[in-house]
This record gives structure tokens, sequence and C-alpha cells, in this order.
């Protein structure tokens, strides 16, 4: 019988079961999808957002706030990119500059360290490819970038390595409550379990009413993105934020921890969870956005277009809570933006929550003494020296193959990935953890020899290798 079961690997899923692999407890960590990060984390802004924007006295504001200073510690412990560029909330009229005004004063509500409000002269001189009709803007400098689908897998790694047990492809089909705790049915197993933990994004609902009346309604939410090519990756140098609406923070501009441009989302409520289809009308909304808020940008430079599902609420506030009359329930649900600051926060709460219940449950936390907090860090063949590289190759010599040509990535930094705890199974996955396919060519070129790559380290036929989710077959037979 497991302690605790998180259902949902993405960004909040892991970070809570990384928390939780502190102590002395059999954790579970189930995601329906064939690897981690498979939704809403592996396509969203990647924004640390500094805590301005969350209304005050919200569980957004509050984690938002305590997540952000979080982050330097979490990031350099797991090896993931992540950088504090600072932030930009654009004005280009008297309104738009009063909606700044209320901005600040709601952060310094919040708690929020390092902001100004920057007149004209100051705003050209931090980015000089902004329009020169701009009025002002609101700078925090604690905003900041991160490498957001990284994250949640190293998150996992960390987990797992800590005695975590994760269990992919496992949809997560009927809850019962049974004595001391519940059965699980996901995929083609059972699991008992003392604790649920409901970390299900876009169906964290459903999850709820396995067990529940309905008592919260998840509304989807799609985003869509245009990502740029490195070469004009310095087009802004912070996250310029349009003025936001009623309908959210609006478009975004911003570089990449990679070195890359960003620019989206938009903002559509839809009624199909699954829906990530990008489209001419919203893909056109934040080229226009782009076009009004800077002097230069080609979109000839697009390297690929996308969109993710966020997890909306109707009450406009994260739900984390112990399901009505339930001690050993908690939804976290409605993570939208914030989230991906929110999350190592969230995670903290969430284990307080446990700790709480502790005694009821028959389940003491004890700190582990053997706990690790660093996963073994990445190879970045390129980021190395020279000596470095030649000693490496003299080791493996699959690190002087170079596979990806626009990232400069080698054969044995994708071994290494497919290799690892929670490891890469899919051509996606891969990408995800090494960037090969993540250049202007989109793997054009390297896509073939990743595949071989996957097939021959997972020894399976080339042809059963996904491109990412369940059913994304890439071969069918030999044509000569």
């Amino acid at each position: 019988m497991y302690d605790i079961t998180v259902i949902g690997a993405g960004i909040t899923g892991t970070f809570i079961a990384r928390e939780l692999s502190r102590y002395d407890l059999n954790i579970l960590l189930l995601d329906k999808e064939n690897d981690v990060a498979n939704g809403t984390t592996k396509a969203n802004s990647a924004i640390v957002h500094a805590g301005y924007d969350a209304a005050e006295g919200t569980l957004k504001a509050r984690f938002n706030v305590r997540g952000n200073k979080m982050y330097d510690e979490i990031c350099r412990d797991l090896d993931v990119p992540f950088k504090r560029v600072g932030s930009l909330v654009t004005a280009f009229n008297e309104e738009e500059m009063e909606t700044i005004q209320c901005l600040y004063q709601r952060g310094i509500t919040n708690g929020v360290p390092d902001m100004k409000i920057l007149d004209k002269e100051e705003v050209l001189a931090m980015e000089g490819n902004l329009k020169e009709d701009i009025k002002g803007a609101l700078y925090a400098k604690t905003g900041g970038i991160v490498g957001p689908w990284e994250l949640a897998i190293a998150l996992a790694e960390n987990a797992v390595e800590n005695g975590v047990e994760l269990r992919l492809n496992s949809p997560v089909t009927a809850i019962k409550k049974v004595e001391k705790g519940y059965r699980v049915s996901a995929g083609e197993k059972t699991y008992k379990t003392k604790v649920v933990i409901n970390c299900a994004g876009v169906y964290g609902d459903q999850i709820d009413q396995m067990i529940n009346e309905k008592t919260f309604e998840i509304l989807p939410n799609r985003g869509e993105y245009n990502l740029f090519d490195k070469s004009v990756g310095d087009m802004v140098k912070t996250v310029v934020f349009g003025c936001p609406s009623a309908a959210g923070k609006g478009t975004v501009i911003l570089p990449t921890v990679h070195g890359n441009l960003l620019l989206g989302p938009t903002a559509d409520p839809i009624d199909n969870k699954e829906d990530t289809r990008t489209t001419f009308d919203g893909l056109t909304s934040i080229n226009d956005h782009a076009k009004a808020t800077l002097k230069q940008i080609g979109f000839q430079d697009v390297i690929t277009s996308f969109s993710g599902i966020r997890a909306k609420v109707a009450r406009k506030d994260f739900i984390i809570e112990k399901a009505r009359g339930r001690e050993d329930f908690i939804n976290v649900a409605g993570i939208d933006s914030p989230g991906l600051t929110a999350a190592p926060a969230i995670a903290e709460y969430v284990v307080e929550m446990v700790q709480a219940s502790a005694t009821s449950l028959e389940m003491p936390l004890r700190e582990k003494e053997n706990f690790n907090p660093r996963r073994t860090p990445s190879i970045h063949f390129m980021d190395l020296s020279t000596k470095e590289q030649e000693k490496l190759i003299a080791k493996d010599a699959r690190f002087g193959r170079i596979i990806c040509r626009c990232e400069n990535i080698t054969e044995g930094e994708i071994v290494d990935v497919i290799k690892r705890k929670a490891g890469a199974t899919t051509l996606d996955g891969v990408k995800r953890r090494a960037r090969p396919g993540s250049g202007r060519c989109q793997g054009g070129f390297c896509a073939p020899r990743v595949m071989e790559i996957i097939a021959r380290e997972l020894d399976v036929d080339m042809k059963d290798v996904l491109k990412d989710g369940k059913g994304s077959y890439i071969l069918t037979e030999k044509t000569k």
C-alpha cells in the first residue's frame, strides 16, 4: 500500500512528489501520458512572474511571491536553466499608465521587491527595440525565465532518485474509497493508497468527481505561440508584457533561456481539453501585437508555432484544499498563471496540509537522513572547455559525434537523457531533455538519427519509436 499517490506529472505534481520525497514515505506518481510534463507544462510562456499581477489576498499572490524567491536555489540544485532577466509591463497611453500604477500598488501589497515605474526614456534605454510612442512601463527586477519542461523532468528525476515510483501511461479511470484510503484504477493496474493528491491539470475536475459531488469545473483556455530562431533572440532582453485586460495578462514578447524569441499567448476559451490547434486568427493577433510594440520584427524567422491548454476555474484563484469531508484527498486544481512560478510554494503548502493530518491518517512524516536535493548534472558538450571536451571524448567517443547541427547536440548527450531516471523514450522526449530538433530545421536533419539512437538504446524496433504521445508513430515500413 502506498502512503501517497500524486495524480499528474506536470510541474505541480512533480514539485509535490519531489517535496514529499524528503520524507520516509512510499509515494506513487501517476500520469496518463507516456512522458513527464506532456500537458500544460510543455506549452506555456516559461515566465517566472514577479507577483504584482495577482489580486491581493489570493493564493495566487501568496504563492507567486514565495515561489519566485525559491527559484534560484531549486534551479541550481536541479541543474535547470533559469535567468532573472526582469520584466516590463508596457503602456502606450495614459489609461494604460493608470493600470501600471495600480499594478505597482498591488505589487507593494503583495510584497514584491525591486519594482519601479519607468518613464519613456528609461524604458527605451532598457529596451531599444520598443516603439518610440511608448509612455512608460512597470519594471520588476525579479521577473525571470525558466525551462518549464526541463524543470518538471528534473523534479521527476530527483523524486525518483529519492524513492518515488513513477508510472506513466496510467490514466486514472476510477477511485474508490476503502478502509484507510483509496483504491485507484490507473491503466491496467490498481493501487491502494492512504492519500490521493489530485494534480491532474485540465482533468482535475473529473478526478475530483470520482469520489465527490461536483464542486468545481475546469474551464480550458487555449494559448497560441510563435517561436523565433535564435538569430533574433536579442530583440528584447527582458520579459515584455502588454498592458493587461479582462482577458488576462495579454501577449508577451520575451527571450527564452536557450536564446530564442517567444511571442504569445492568445487566451481563447474552448470546450475540448485536447484541442491544441493553432489558428490563423490566433497567430495573426499575437503577431499584430508584436508589430504594434516593436520597431523591428521579422516573421520569416518563426521556426515553429504551438499552443497549450490552461486550466482555469470560475473562482479565479488556485484551488488547493481537501475534498469536501475528507482528510485524505487533496485537490490542487485550477493552476493557471502564475502556476509555474507558484509551484514550489504550492508544494510546500501541500506538504503542510499532509503534516496537519498525519496523526489521523496514521502516517507520521519523518525526514529522511539521506535525501539528496541535487540531480546529477546534465552534460552540455558545447558549454565545456576544449580540454574538458577532449577528456570526455576520450572516455566516450559518442560525445565526438554531432547529431543535431542546429543546436550542436552530440550522440553522448542523447544517450545520457535516455538512460537517466524518468528518461526519454520518444523523439520529443529527447528533444525536451537535450534539444535535438529544437533549432531552425526543427529536426529535419537529426530526427532519423535520434530515432536510431532511441531504438538502439531501448532495444526496440525503429518503427516503434514514437514522436511523442501514444500512437504518434513516425515510420511504417522501409521504402527501399
